[in-house]
């Protein structure tokens, strides 16, 4: 069975792939990505349905998205935390350059939660038309 750390590792290197990465992931596992609805984002994918949508969507914006360092600070057998990070040109030739930080939490050798933070602001400035200038004003 997948440690946490065997998942985020396996999470990681499959992004590219929405069915492989969308396999990972239990039936109920969640993708939750707090305050990117600010730049068009759902905050929570749940299921490996909508995982595997919202992989599809992000290589439409990002076609060769793929992670270049990957780091797995804490590693248990049912909760990993680590650092990944991407530089890569969205399809209008912005660069999208983030750094992630990822909890996982594993179940039964899979991912029950994927929990991500990312700067809002560099990913406002790489994937929306107007860069910062699009995100309303009460985010």
């Amino acid at each position: 069975m997948r440690s946490a750390g065997d998942l985020m590792l396996a999470y990681t290197a499959t992004i590219a792939d929405p069915d492989a990465t969308a396999a990972l992931f239990t039936e109920d596992g969640v993708i939750e990505l707090p305050y990117v609805t600010s730049i068009g984002l759902p905050p929570r994918v749940a299921g490996p349905d909508e995982i595997r949508a919202f992989i599809v969507g992000l290589l439409k914006v990002v076609p060769d998205f793929g992670f270049d360092t990957v780091e797995v600070l804490i590693d248990t057998p049912d909760q990993a935390f680590g650092e990944y990070s991407v530089e890569r040109r969205t399809v209008t030739g912005r660069v999208f350059s983030q750094m992630y930080a990822g909890r996982l939490v594993a179940e039964h050798g899979k991912i029950k939660l994927l929990r991500e933070s990312l700067d809002l602001v560099r990913a406002a400035r790489a994937m929306l038309p107007n860069g910062v200038a699009d995100i309303p004003a009460d985010q």
